[in-house]
């Protein structure tokens, strides 16, 4: 089938799409929605069976659907319309949500019904549902969708309009959710109220509130413990990016914040401001998984488990510098192998460009950052008394694959989407040992191969190439079981010491062909340029992403409609 995407941006949903549609034979082609021209121009070329839309901020225009089939993906259950569709189940709590496939027409989500697919709500923001149950519905939905295709052709099947006054459609007409409804009264609003507002913002628009006065949007919130004498509203403390707040019943921990054009940690965007609260170092070995610490350690039996949960996947200079030293600490620990589990929605995206953006000189945190990068791989490389393992509970993107690539063992759930490449950030060549972790998994020709396509990969197909060891788990909780079941395998198994001892003897014969140092100084020296060179392309692909400028074309590994013919 000829399926063409279009969508506002190649967002996590689309990217999973591509991948589920790509392993299933489709021949697929994407557009971003930039003007009605662009998408009636993309129907011409490409000549789709059907337009698929997973992710758009505006209405198809009539003369794209009214003669080719468009389905939309909403991210709401059967009945549900409007563009704050799971902004408004959050915030009320809602128990179960889903997602429907629906047939474009001129009213918006008021089309016939191709699929839908439901699931129960978790505590969790905005942005960390839609990248887990929202995009596994959607997936669901959007096979059953095409695999009703043809009896749709062959008039044994349509789409039903969902109707009202039917008890068994929930849905409602929903108004696009203002800052007025998401309005924070620290006063009188306990915790739970806050955070279904914070946690239904999340990832965009965010909640507009005040800190120290000052106007701002607050993202990436997690309770705390009430706090002695504290007034709702007040400022406690500080820690690793975040402030702590009072709530008339507790507290919580505010880790994002933006003032002006820039989502920044609090302390940063604050950075004057919070120097007087008092600091309160997390504690790595605390078992609380609520409070937005970052690091988290633990241990079952030989296992130790080391989690980096940074908002985003982005990875600062100073949260590099954090992971290194709790990377040290786990290694003086008597452990036989060392799962490293990233965060819960992201393993690592690599480098921070929101900080490197918003530093005096952007260039000289790139070299910062990617260096700080480079320190955290080595650290890995360098564990060689013991085994270790990355278990990606969530996606990887450039730099955050290859430091995934550093240990012995990579896991990821079958959902994950990889994005092994550097290049759509302004040709930007890449660092984190690449050049010796990539060739290594899939050989020359397939890590030349898999830097030049710049598509996304999903795990099982990672898997099946070599570039990662196993896909399991069709959840995130029955991923994170099986990891703990196999990383205790490995630390038990008859041969573990045959095991270390032979990486060990690996390391040295890599390292007496070619010290990892070279490595490191060939990679450099060609980001050095991307940094500090006359080509801006990183600064400038760099600056939009993170202002997320409005696309004004689609790149062309993408959008193979628009290749040249010859």
């Amino acid at each position: 089938m000829r399926i063409l995407l279009l969508t506002h941006s190649f967002n996590s949903l689309t990217q999973r799409l591509f991948e589920e549609l790509s392993v299933r034979g489709h021949a697929l082609s994407v557009e971003f929605d930039i003007a009605d021209s662009v998408t009636a121009e993309a129907v011409a070329l490409f000549q789709p069976d059907v337009l698929l839309a997973p992710f758009l901020k505006r209405a198809i225009p009539e003369s794209v659907w009214a003669h080719q089939l468009c389905l939309i993906v909403h991210p709401g259950i059967v009945g549900d319309r409007g563009p704050s569709a799971l902004d408004w189940a959050i915030q009320r709590g809602a128990a179960e949500w889903g997602v429907t496939v629906l047939q474009a027409e001129a009213e918006m989500d008021a089309g016939p019904v191709w699929a839908s697919a439901t699931f129960p709500m978790r505590v969790a923001t905005k942005a960390s549902l839609y990248r887990n149950e929202v995009t596994e519905a959607a997936v669901t939905a959007v096979l059953a969708a095409l695999g009703r295709m043809d009896d749709w052709w062959a008039g044994r099947w349509q789409p039903v309009r969902p109707s009202a006054d039917d008890p068994a459609v929930r849905g409602r007409l929903q108004p696009t959710l203002r800052q007025a409804d998401r309005a924070i009264d620290w006063a009188r609003d306990d915790t739970a109220a806050i955070l279904a507002r914070l946690r239904a913002a999340d990832g965009f628009p965010g909640v507009a509130d005040a800190l120290f006065g000052v106007p701002c949007h607050l993202f990436d919130a997690h309770p705390a413990p009430a706090e002695a004498g504290a007034q709702p509203g007040e400022l406690i403390a500080r820690r690793d990016g975040a402030v702590l707040r009072a709530t008339r019943d507790g507290a919580i921990w505010i880790g994002h914040v933006k003032r002006g054009d820039l989502k920044l940690p609090t302390t940063v965007a604050f950075a004057a401001e919070v120097a007087d609260l008092p600091e309160r170092p997390a504690d790595l070995w605390r078992d609380a998984a609520d409070d937005g610490a970052e690091l988290r350690y633990r241990e079952a039996g030989a296992v130790g488990f080391l989690s980096f949960d940074f908002y985003n996947g982005a990875m600062s200079t100073d949260q590099c510098r954090r992971l290194l030293v709790a990377i040290g600490f786990a290694r003086t620990r008597p452990t036989r192998v060392l799962v490293l589990e990233g965060g819960a929605d992201f393993w690592s995206n690599g480098i921070h460009l929101n900080r490197i953006e918003n530093a005096e000189s952007a260039a000289d945190e790139s070299w910062a950052n990617i260096n700080a990068m480079d320190d955290v791989c080595l650290a890995i490389l360098q564990l060689t008394d013991r085994l270790t393992v990355a278990a990606l509970r969530g996606n990887a993107g450039a730099g955050g694959c290859f430091l995934a690539l550093a240990a012995d063992q990579v896991w990821a759930r079958q959902g994950v989407i990889l994005n092994p490449h550097y290049k759509n950030m302004g040709n930007l060549y890449g660092s984190e040992y690449w050049t010796y972790l990539l060739p290594r998994r899939v050989g020359a020709d397939g890590a030349r191969k898999l830097m030049a396509e710049r598509l996304p990969l999903g795990a099982p197909r990672a898997a099946h190439s070599g570039l990662i060891d196993a896909s399991f788990g069709a959840s995130r909780a029955a991923f994170e079981l099986e990891v703990a079941s196999r990383a205790a395998a490995l630390a038990s198994a008859p041969d573990y010491a045959g095991q270390v001892a032979t990486k060990q003897i690996r390391r040295a014969a890599d390292e007496a062909a070619k010290p990892l140092a070279a490595y490191r100084d060939e990679e450099l020296t060609h980001m050095r340029r991307n940094f500090y060179g006359f080509d801006p392309s990183y600064h400038g692909a760099r600056y939009h992403f993170v202002m997320k400028s409005p696309q004004s074309w689609t790149p062309r590994h993408l959008a193979v409609h628009r290749e040249i013919k010859r």
